[in-house]
C-alpha cells in the first residue's frame, strides 16, 4: 500500500495514527514531532502521504502551515492530510490553499481517516 509520514508533536497521536495505518496495510516510513523535522524528513523519505498537525513546538521557526507550504514547494504533487485540533476556518482554508488535500479534526474518527486517506491516495 502507501508509504506514510506522520507529523505530530504528541507521541500518543503518532502511535494511534500509525496503528490505524498499519492495520490498513500501509507502511509508516517516518515520523516527525515538529515542522522543521517534517520538511527535512519529507525530502529524505519522499512518502506517498503526510499527515500534518498544525500546532507543534518550534512554531517561531516553522509551524504546520509553514511545513505544508515548504513540502508543496519542494514537491508540488505531495499529498498532505492536515489532522489538527485547530478547527478555525481560516486555518483550514489556508492549509488547503497551500496544497493540503484534506483536513480532519482531532480526535480523529478512524473510519473517516481511512476513507479520507483512500480518497487522497487515489487522486492525482
Amino acid at each position: 500500500m502507501a508509504k506514510i509520514m506522520i507529523v505530530d508533536d504528541a507521541l500518543f497521536m503518532r502511535q494511534v495514527l500509525g496503528t490505524i495505518f498499519m492495520a490498513e496495510g500501509h507502511q509508516v516510513i517516518a515520523e516527525a514531532s515538529n515542522a522543521k523535522d517534517a520538511v527535512e524528513k519529507y525530502k529524505t523519505f519522499k512518502p506517498d502521504l503526510v499527515t500534518m498537525d498544525i500546532v507543534m513546538p518550534m512554531m517561531e521557526e516553522l509551524d504546520g502551515i509553514g511545513a505544508v507550504k515548504e513540502i508543496i514547494k519542494f514537491d508540488p504533487k505531495a499529498k498532505v492530510l492536515v489532522i489538527s485540533a485547530m478547527s478555525q476556518q481560516s486555518i483550514i482554508v489556508e492549509a488547503i490553499r497551500l496544497g493540503a488535500k484534506a483536513f480532519l479534526n482531532k480526535p480523529v474518527n478512524p473510519d473517516r481517516l481511512k476513507d479520507t486517506v483512500r480518497k487522497i491516495l487515489a487522486s492525482n
